[in-house]
């Protein structure tokens, strides 16, 4: 998923409590109208380096869709710190869009709050069917075994961005496989005077997708078998002291990207003052900020030893945005041809291009326009080392609660207070204790 979100534990608990009705002013009962056939509400997520620069990519192909079927769509392009909330929100008020992006990793919690249309065999077929999409793609769409709650719109994979020039100038020949070979090589950028490694510390997303990963290369998972949260167990703690440690005893992420959390990282790499930067498929972001190409190579995210996989392996989550309607929605039959719109092959490759993230349609995927460098790690990740999120109810409450224990401690340590294994577990422990009880 998109990286720029935060949202409040008690907002998300409650939002996700409550039995929700649906958006749009559609029927009363729930189950969608088509009273109002001739318009329909979107909001977008902030997949852009800007809200302005999303609206010059979608405006026209919203243009083309009501030129298609002469329905309008009323644009609103959300920052990723509201989305969240303001879709919980929605699903309680009955006050919100017709058609919205998600994250992916939120699918099975917004799935439990019963305020999306399921997207059943019969509905993916109104869209052309569910093989179109890759399956990777639909692992991250809701709870196994439910029909899914969203559509695959946008798939994405984290890599790490490295800067040639000061690889070069400290005698790099190649960018870091380990997480031992990027601590050495950091040492040889900061002798010539460079940060190291870019991070979005106060960033709640960025912390539980780095974290997340962490823990697959630890062997450890966030939750029981059953579902249930088991924040504290060795491996857990273990890889979140590991990922806070390169700020804290590492030093290679610098002490003031523990305040980060609106793209900043990001733009410290394009400006030339970072070597390296893990991020979601950024290519597009760098050019709006006046990076070339030629500038940065990209590799895939180190591991613990050996190379990329499965299992212990992972250096990635699924990262992706979804397509949701919300199933009281009064323009159902253009909220479901709008779907079908933005996941045509057509549209597929207009959007991806621009956003620089890789198709979920597969035909589209297959493109030469997705063959570069970049998206062949990007798609290599997806295909082969990436782990989607934990598919559970309580996923969005998790990402909040576990992302801000991240984040205080990367508090700390910005501040020089010891970070240590019992500081991690207590941080761990207080995230444990704001989920909902099972």
């Amino acid at each position: 998923m998109r990286s720029i979100r935060a949202a409040a534990v008690g907002a998300v608990t409650m939002s996700i409590a409550l039995a929700a009705t649906a958006c749009g002013g559609g029927s009363s009962t729930g189950g969608g109208s088509n009273d109002s056939p001739k318009t329909l509400t979107y909001w977008a997520s902030n997949q852009g380096a800007s809200i302005a620069i999303d609206k010059k990519v979608l405006q026209p192909e919203l243009d083309k869709f009501k030129k298609q079927t002469g329905i309008t769509v009323k644009l609103e392009v959300v920052p990723w710190s509201d989305l969240l909330n303001r879709i919980l929100t929605a699903t309680t008020s009955g006050q919100g869009p017709d058609v919205l992006n998600i994250g992916n990793t939120w699918s099975a919690s917004l799935q439990a709050t019963g305020a999306f249309l399921p997207w059943s065999t019969a509905n993916f077929a109104k869209i052309g069917g569910k093989d179109r999409f890759v399956d990777s793609a639909l692992g991250s769409t809701g709870a196994v075994g439910k029909d899914p709650a969203a559509v695959p719109l946008y798939s994405m994979a984290y890599a790490l961005y490295y800067n040639k020039q000061i690889f070069a100038d400290a005698g790099i020949a190649q960018p870091p496989a380990t997480w031992a070979e990027l601590v050495a090589d950091g040492k040889k950028i900061q002798a010539k005077g460079k940060q190291v490694l870019g991070a979005e510390g106060a960033n709640v997303s960025e912390n539980i997708h780095h974290t997340f990963v962490f823990a697959k290369q630890h062997g450890a998972d966030f939750f029981t078998a059953d579902g249930k949260a088991d924040f504290t167990n060795d491996g857990v703690v273990a890889a979140v002291k590991q990922y806070v440690d390169l700020m804290a005893k590492d030093k290679v992420i610098p002490v003031g990207n523990a305040e980060y959390a609106q793209n900043q990282s990001v733009s410290d790499f394009a400006k030339g003052k970072t070597a390296m930067l893990m991020w979601q498929s950024a290519s597009a972001n760098l050019k709006s900020q006046g990076m070339s190409d030629s500038a940065y190579g990209i590799a895939p995210i180190p591991v613990q030893s050996g190379s990329p996989g499965t299992g212990a392996q992972v250096n990635s989550m699924v990262a992706g945005i979804n397509l949701a309607v919300f199933k009281n929605t009064d323009n159902l039959d253009g909220s479901t041809k709008f779907v079908k719109f933005m996941t045509s092959d057509a549209e597929q490759k207009i959007l991806n291009t621009a956003y620089s993230s890789i198709p979920p349609v597969k035909a589209a995927q297959e493109d030469t326009a997705f063959n570069t460098p970049a998206n062949s790690v990007l798609k290599n990740t997806l295909a082969t080392s990436a782990a989607a999120l934990p598919q559970v109810a309580d996923e969005s409450q998790f990402e909040t609660a576990v992302g801000t224990a991240v984040k205080n401690l990367f508090a700390d340590a910005a501040a020089g207070r010891a970070v240590t294994t019992a500081s991690v577990k207590a941080e761990l422990e207080k995230a444990q204790q704001q989920m909902p009880a099972k």
